[in-house]
């Protein structure tokens, strides 16, 4: 095994534009190292740093509309880390600056993987509502992941797990919110031009203080392109809980929840309504998602029958750890993709929302060591959620 360098706690507060200049100042190498690999990539394909900084530009308006402040955290993130602008808007939307270019032919994409599973309170073993995920993609970014705890003023605060130079990704809120996210392709993704990049909806939702805040964010927003999103929300101290799985095409989103308790999903559709909708397109870049989703299943759902009790943080660790059919397993060790991108499990995450407990362990195949994170709870506004 290797050890692998624990992803940095930065804390962040103030105006959207001074949490930037934080955040940017904190994770300037990270966020230097995670734009080149990214710009390179555009780069050997044909769209330079000039037309980089085009589109980057290009793409601001739509984000004010959304949300300005989050134009302005990023211009604050590029002055703190003394980056252009362009760079941290490629953080941020990276897999639709991609996508463009692979319209034109400009670009290969190389769609990221991850297995996610949660545990409503009746299914776990001490009451408390258990989500997860491990996170495939390129295997630099265990070395360029960052942790945001960020204080807000005018709603829950946050910990979230993200590239550096990232608004978010998968995490939590001191509301009690849960968030994480997987890839998923459809023959709709990227036809209609329009549309919110995928981090600033992540972003969004974990910005409620309730899940149906959450949930109207997922579902009222366009998206360029496709992606599954599962939000859980433990309420009243942490004692009860809902949560939801969101398959989104473009213009359309799919809803699945836990069956006794227990809800898995990696990279496929797998809703009825949307298999009978949408052509899956990303099968054939991550064949292994229809058994990883099986296995993590599998094997949490075996040890609620098996009479052995309820489901344990221990229990998430070991699905999560599975090796089978390596290096296309759960847990994938770096590998070439379909495409010859080196890939791995980079972070394996693990979360208690309703206690503000993350857990996050940098390239998992090759590292067992564990880091906590913690956000201290807002039990108020979890009471209130619950009534």
């Amino acid at each position: 095994m290797t050890d692998y360098a624990p992803f940095p706690l930065i804390d962040l507060s103030g105006s959207p534009r001074e949490r930037g200049r934080q955040h940017g100042k904190a994770a300037a190498d990270r966020l230097r190292r995670g734009a080149k690999m990214y710009a390179e990539s555009l780069l050997a394909s044909g769209v330079d740093w000039k037309e980089l900084e085009r589109r980057a530009e290009a793409m601001v308006a739509g984000i004010e509309q959304f949300d300005p402040a989050y134009v302005e955290e990023m211009r604050g993130i590029a002055e703190g880390a003394g980056e252009p602008f362009a760079a941290v808007m490629l953080m941020n939307a990276r897999t639709e600056m991609v996508a463009a270019a692979r319209r034109q032919k400009a670009a290969q994409h190389f769609p990221d993987g991850c297995t996610a599973a949660l545990a409503l309170p009746e299914a776990s073993a001490d009451g408390v509502l258990l989500h997860g995920q491990n996170w495939d993609w390129r295997a630099e970014c265990a070395e360029t992941g960052v942790m945001l705890r960020i204080r807000r003023d005018d709603g829950p605060d946050i910990l979230t797990f993200t590239e550096a130079g990232g608004l978010a990704r998968s995490g939590l809120n001191s509301a009690g919110i849960g968030l994480t996210a997987n890839a998923l392709e459809c023959d709709r993704d990227y036809q209609r031009g329009a549309g919110v990049p995928l981090p600033f909806i992540r972003r969004k939702v974990l910005e409620s203080a309730h899940l149906a805040q959450a949930v109207q964010t997922i579902v009222s927003t366009p998206k360029p392109g496709s992606n599954h999103m599962a939000v859980s929300h433990a309420t009243s101290n942490g004692g009860g809980g809902e949560a939801f799985g969101f398959e989104c095409a473009p213009d359309e989103t799919f809803w699945l929840a836990p069956e006794r308790g227990l809800y898995v999903h990696a990279n496929h559709w797998i809703t009825e309504s949307a298999r009978a909708k949408v052509k899956d397109t990303g099968l054939a870049e991550t064949p292994c998602s229809i058994y990883r989703d099986k296995r993590v299943r599998d094997q949490l759902g075996q040890k609620m029958d098996s009479g052995r009790g309820k489901l344990t943080f221990e229990d998430f660790r070991a699905a999560f750890f599975d090796d089978w059919g390596a290096p296309w397993s759960v847990c994938r060790p770096p590998r070439l993709n379909t495409r010859g991108v080196m890939t791995a499990t980079t972070a394996m995450i693990l979360m208690r929302p309703g206690e503000g407990h993350l857990e996050a362990c940098p390239m998992p195949a090759l590292n067992r060591n564990f880091t906590t994170y913690a956000l201290t709870p807002d039990r108020t506004a979890q009471k209130q959620a619950a009534e």
